[in-house]
């Protein structure tokens, strides 16, 4: 008691005032779900709930700092008192920080931010938060709150019966905290404890794997028989002589929630008149909580690595939909409507020699973007443009085809073309709905989210009856499924996340089932290959190495498998054993209409664990080692630059703590200083990590042009013209390096691709006027500069460039 009353009253009250701070941050939380009406919520319980979690963190805090504040302290008079202030201030900022993530998303913020790139945080947090004066302002609010309240406890004199009271506060804090555990709920928790509570959980899982004790006779634990997954969808369908076309739609945000009769069902019309005419599974689940392991799961069934399969710095030697499939002559394409950068999905599709590559890049100006009115974000294209992009493509391509079609308008910001006329839609419905399961009020406040699900199933309708025109419809099987269930509304359990629908159909099935049986993301694969050796004689390797071991098709309701799902990236807490859901030590039992509720069954528990931890440890040793498949069995793999060790120490030298768009700016500093090879060392090392980064391909172009290597140059330029299409930089450059190579018949080439595709400014006429001259074809050039001083009557350069033609 003396040494608080003596030397640290000052920092007690500064613990109480961070304390208060602490609470006001969780009322505007409160308050904020409350208006916005996303969330059923007790302001009673939630506000005594997250009071005893803050205490509980300000003790922690409090016991923490207090040596750090005694310690300075000594060393100079008040100098521990500013670095306290400094760190809760901190402390204050990423806590109000966090909360502004949590009523976005519905979600705390663990560990799933390690597996993103600072770029990526930036482009997500863009997506949905309006950046405007005021919303920078807010951040300074509770700073300010903190310091206000600080200088106002120092009229609080803290005598002996006020810290008695404390300390029993703190006592009975800690017993409530410990004996009733629902108060420790996610939603109930300090944000800043929870994140770095799971961060540290995130790394202490990490540490206990056991990646070592797999034998050589047991080096590849996935590789088995490719016969061994049974052609349970062959007595579905009947069977063609042709090789079937495949087309697999992955819908943004598409929760089973959404679709048959559930819970927020009666917005997605067409996807309810299919289930009657398809093989649809009802309970099934995305094996990730977020869009990053669709991709992998569905269409390579593999492992996620500790951040996600696409996050693993080098690839591991693995086999996919596509890579077997391009093997027996199918057409492989995905089709977008972002940067396929992101998520670094252009690497995985990329390393499966996927044919053709439609993203962000491929789309002209007909097509309209989706931007965020409040802020100017875009992720890209919405469903309609993605759709209708793929069908002028198949026109060009061979059959048989793999057709993997991504999705994105059911996402934050929810903004997509005439959504005006989806909102008016999403009245409507809810006028004149007499059966809805949730209160309507629930839908009126993400009334924006469900105009999003009613756009995005209506442009689904649109490309399945543009498909049904086609003359290889009869021979075509559909896949359709969500990557995951979308967010922004509240999640009825820890199970929902991942509960999405799977519809199989075609013209060629001979019946339709509804299907109860569990099966996930990782059972697609294997069973549409099994399907498709057994019936079309498509080949497929002596052995696979599949995580999924197929699709249960049986109607009742079971589970046969032990199905692994990572929640983030890096969030691998959740499995399901049987008809039960472990999750971060705790099972849940699943009932036939696929909710769960908390049961006590140790043998469970045991076995659960068990059998989770076998898949964790074998998930880190084949991702680690490259233990998924053999090297050598591999065909279809596009090989990468490969780095000696003194280029990599270069790199590194040159590279450390820098983004991908700083090593650029090095790049190209170094190109303008004539250290090329230099420059074209950090282009490889940035393509190696992100290959669509155009620009980067032209400075490296730019530079093997400036050599004379113009065959190189020209290979660098044809492979960025392939890319982005509709980028001018790339028709620039072009006509440089064949004026500068007297190459000038490619030049006209590279012009009227230019014009076909629109792109054809008065700098890139320009240059064409350039080459004409260069060519004697004095008539040409005028013609292009006269229409160009028609825009720019007063360009010196140009008016110079005219007169000497004369």
């Amino acid at each position: 008691m003396k040494i608080f009353r003596n030397n640290s009253r000052t920092y007690l009250l500064l613990n109480l005032s961070l304390l208060l701070v602490f609470c006001c941050i969780s009322l505007y939380e409160i308050i904020t779900t409350i208006i916005n009406g996303k969330e059923s919520i007790n302001f009673f319980t939630a506000f005594s709930f997250k009071f005893i979690n803050h205490f509980f963190t300000v003790l922690l805090i409090f016991t923490f700092f207090f040596p750090f504040y005694y310690l300075l302290n000594k060393v100079k008079k008040k100098l521990g008192k500013f670095f306290i202030i400094f760190i809760f201030i901190l402390l204050v900022l990423i806590e109000y920080s966090l909360t502004k993530y949590s009523l976005t998303t519905l979600l705390n913020l663990g560990a799933d931010l390690l597996g993103y790139s600072f770029d990526d945080i930036v482009l997500t947090v863009s997506s949905s938060e309006s950046t405007s004066l005021l919303y920078y302002l807010a951040f300074l609010l509770f700073p300010l709150l903190f310091v206000i309240v600080h200088f106002l406890s120092k009229k609080v004199m803290l005598k002996r019966k006020y810290l008695i009271v404390l300390l029993a506060i703190s006592f009975i804090v800690i017993c409530v905290k410990f004996i009733f555990l629902n108060i420790s709920e996610s939603n109930f928790q300090n944000k800043t404890y929870y994140f770095l509570e799971d961060v540290i959980k995130f790394k202490i899982n990490k540490a206990n794997l056991k990646t070592d004790k797999f034998k050589d006779d047991n080096e590849y634990p996935l590789l088995k028989p490719s016969d061994e997954t049974k052609d349970v969808l062959g007595p579905f369908f009947n069977h063609s002589k042709q090789k079937p076309n495949i087309v697999l739609i992955i819908v943004e945000g598409l929760g089973t929630e959404f679709v048959d009769g559930n819970s927020y069902s009666g917005f997605t019309p067409y996807l309810d008149s299919l289930i009657p005419k398809s093989l649809y599974w009802q309970n099934f689940v995305s094996n990730a909580g977020r869009t990053f392991g669709a991709l992998p799961s569905i269409t390579g069934s593999l492992p996620f690595g500790e951040n996600g399969f696409l996050e693993i710095p080098k690839t591991p030697a693995h086999i996919s939909l596509f890579s077997v499939l391009k093997d027996n002559n199918y057409t492989t394409s995905f089709y977008g409507g972002d940067k396929s950068s992101f998520d670094k999905k252009i690497n995985y599709l990329e390393y499966n020699g996927v044919d053709n590559v439609i993203d962000e890049k491929k789309y002209d100006s007909s097509y309209p973007k989706s931007v965020n009115e409040s802020n100017g974000f875009s992720w890209g294209y919405s469903d309609n443009e993605i759709f209708e992009k793929a069908l002028t493509v198949f026109d060009d391509l061979k059959l048989p085809r793999l057709d993997v079609i991504a999705t994105q308008t059911i996402h934050e910001p929810f903004t997509f073309p005439i959504k005006d006329i989806y909102l008016t839609k999403v009245d409507s419905i809810l006028n004149n709905a007499k059966n809805l399961k949730s209160d309507k009020n629930d839908f009126l406040v993400n009334k924006d989210i469900f105009a999003s699900i009613l756009y995005a199933d209506n442009s689904l309708k649109k490309f399945m009856e543009a498909y049904k025109k086609r003359k290889e419809y009869s021979n075509t099987v559909f896949i359709i499924t969500g990557d995951h269930r979308l967010i922004p509304i509240s999640q009825k359990d820890k199970l929902c996340r991942f509960n999405v629908p799977l519809y199989i159909f075609s013209p060629m099935l001979k019946r339709a089932s509804r299907i109860k049986s569990i099966s996930s993301h990782f059972d697609v694969t294997p069973s549409l290959l099994s399907f498709l050796s057994n019936n079309y004689n498509v080949q497929l390797p002596e052995k696979t190495a599949f995580v999924g071991k197929g699709l249960d098709t049986v109607t009742t309701f079971r589970n046969i498998k032990n199905i692994p799902l990572m929640r983030y990236k890096g969030g691998l807490n959740d499995f399901l054993y049987k008809e039960y859901l472990y999750s971060d030590g705790t099972i849940f039992e699943i009932n036939e209409d696929f909710n769960i509720y908390k049961v006590s069954n140790n043998n469970v528990l045991e076995e659960a664990t068990k059998a989770f931890n076998k898949f964790k440890n074998i998930n880190a040793y084949v991702t680690e080692k490259d233990k998924i498949y053999p090297k050598e069995f591999v065909k279809s793999v596009v090989e990468k630059y490969k780095f000696t060790e003194e280029e990599l120490k270069q790199i590194s030298s040159l590279t450390k703590g820098l983004s991908l768009n700083e090593i650029f700016n090095v790049a190209r500093e170094n190109a303008f200083n004539d250290k090329r090879e230099i420059a074209r060392l950090l282009c490889n090392y940035i393509l190696s990590t992100e290959p669509n980064y155009v620009d980067v391909i032209l400075l490296k172009a730019r530079t093997l042009g400036w050599e004379r290597k113009y065959e190189d140059a020209e290979k660098s330029l044809l492979n960025a013209l392939k890319r982005a299409p509709y980028y001018y930089d790339v028709y620039l450059a072009s006509l440089d390096m064949y004026w500068w190579s007297s190459q000038n018949e490619k030049a006209i080439k590279i012009y009227e691709k230019a014009k076909k595709n629109k792109v054809d400014n008065d700098e890139i006429a320009f240059k064409m006027a350039r080459a004409y001259e260069s060519m004697g074809k004095i008539e040409n050039a005028h013609k292009i500069i006269d229409s160009i001083l028609k825009k720019q009557p007063k360009n010196v350069d140009f008016i110079k460039f005219k007169n000497a033609l004369k």
